[in-house]
C-alpha cells in the first residue's frame, strides 16, 4: 500500500482501529482521522479494551466512533472535503441479527449484491463529501483475493455509471503495518493472513505524478486484457481464458461456477437500474 506522508488520510470502520494506529506510527502521515461504525462502549466490550483508540489520541489523530460511511447523519463530527486518500480496509457486511433481519435484506438482493453496495456508496461518498478538490483525490479499498471477496468483481463492477476510475491494484503487505489484527466484522476474532490487494480508485484524469507514480501496481495482465475483450473465448467474469475450442467453452459456460458468476451480475446490474429511478 502506498503512503505518502504528505497525504490527510481518513481510514473507514477500521475495527479495533489498529490499522490507524499502525499507519499514524509507522507511516506518519500529514493528519489521520480514524473510524469506527461501533460505539465508544461497543469497541470495548468486543475488543477487551480501547488501546489503539488511545494511541491514536495520543499521536494526535482525531478518532471518531458510531461512524457509519453510508449515512451522512453519522459524520457530524468530521469536516468534510478536506482528505487526500480514504482508505477502507476488508470491508463486508455485518452479520444479520435474526432470520427474519436476514429474510428483510436479502428479499430483493443477494448478499453478493449488498457488499458490492455498500462499496459502491463508501466510494460516491469519497468524492462527493470526504476528499478534497485540491488533493489527491484517492480512494483504496483492501480486500482478500478469496471467495466470497474475489466474486465482488471489485475492480470494474463498482464504478459502472459513475465517473470514477479504477487505477489498479497493489499487493497488500501486512508486516508494513506491525501490530494491524485484520478483525472480522461481528466478533473479536482475528481473520486469516490471505492473500489481499488494495484496489485504488479516483475522479481525477490528472493525477500530479508524485502522488501516485510511486505506487506499484499488480500487473493483472490476464484479467486486464480479459476485461476489454468481448468474445465468447474468454470471461472476464470468471477471470478464465483461454478458451480454446468448443468444448472448452460449453464446459465453462454450464459450470456451476460461471452460472453462479452469472447471476451475481445479473443482480448488480438490476441493483443500478433500481438506483437510477
Amino acid at each position: 500500500m502506498y503512503i505518502n506522508s504528505k497525504w490527510r488520510i481518513l481510514t473507514v470502520g477500521d475495527g479495533d482501529l489498529s490499522f490507524s494506529a499502525s499507519l499514524v506510527k509507522h507511516h506518519k502521515p500529514r493528519a489521520l482521522t480514524a473510524t469506527v461504525f461501533d460505539t465508544r462502549s461497543t469497541l470495548i466490550a468486543k475488543y477487551g479494551s480501547d488501546e489503539h483508540y488511545q494511541q491514536l489520541l495520543k499521536n494526535g489523530a482525531n478518532v471518531l466512533t458510531g461512524f457509519d460511511v453510508t449515512e451522512p447523519r453519522t459524520w457530524q463530527n468530521i469536516t468534510l472535503q478536506q482528505f487526500d486518500l480514504v482508505i477502507f480496509q476488508f470491508p463486508l457486511i455485518p452479520g444479520f441479527s435474526s432470520k427474519q433481519d436476514y429474510i428483510k435484506q436479502c428479499e430483493h438482493f443477494s448478499i453478493n449484491t449488498l457488499n458490492r453496495r455498500l462499496l459502491r456508496i463508501y466510494l460516491q461518498h469519497c468524492f462527493k463529501y470526504f476528499l478534497a478538490d485540491n488533493g489527491a483525490k484517492l480512494a483504496y479499498i483492501s480486500s482478500k483475493d478469496v471467495k466470497p471477496y474475489r466474486q465482488w468483481n471489485i475492480e470494474h463492477s463498482l464504478t459502472m455509471n459513475l465517473p470514477l476510475m479504477y487505477l489498479g491494484k497493489m499487493a497488500f503487505n501486512i508486516t508494513e503495518f506491525p501490530g494491524y489484527r485484520i478483525r472480522n466484522v461481528d466478533r473479536d476474532k482475528h481473520v486469516k493472513d490471505t492473500q489481499g490487494f488494495t484496489y485504488v480508485y479516483s475522479d481525477n484524469q490528472t493525477l500530479p505524478a508524485e502522488d501516485i507514480q510511486l505506487a506499484t501496481f499488480v500487473d493483472d495482465k490476464v484479467f486486464s486484457k480479459l476485461a476489454l475483450l468481448n468474445n465468447d473465448n474468454h470471461c472476464a467474469i470468471c477471470r478464465t481464458g483461454l478458451l480454446l475450442n468448443e468444448l472448452d467453452k460449453k464446459l465453462h459456460f454450464s459450470s456451476k461456477k460461471h452460472l453462479q458468476m452469472q447471476q451475481y451480475e445479473q443482480q448488480w446490474h438490476y441493483y443500478l437500474s433500481q438506483e437510477s429511478l
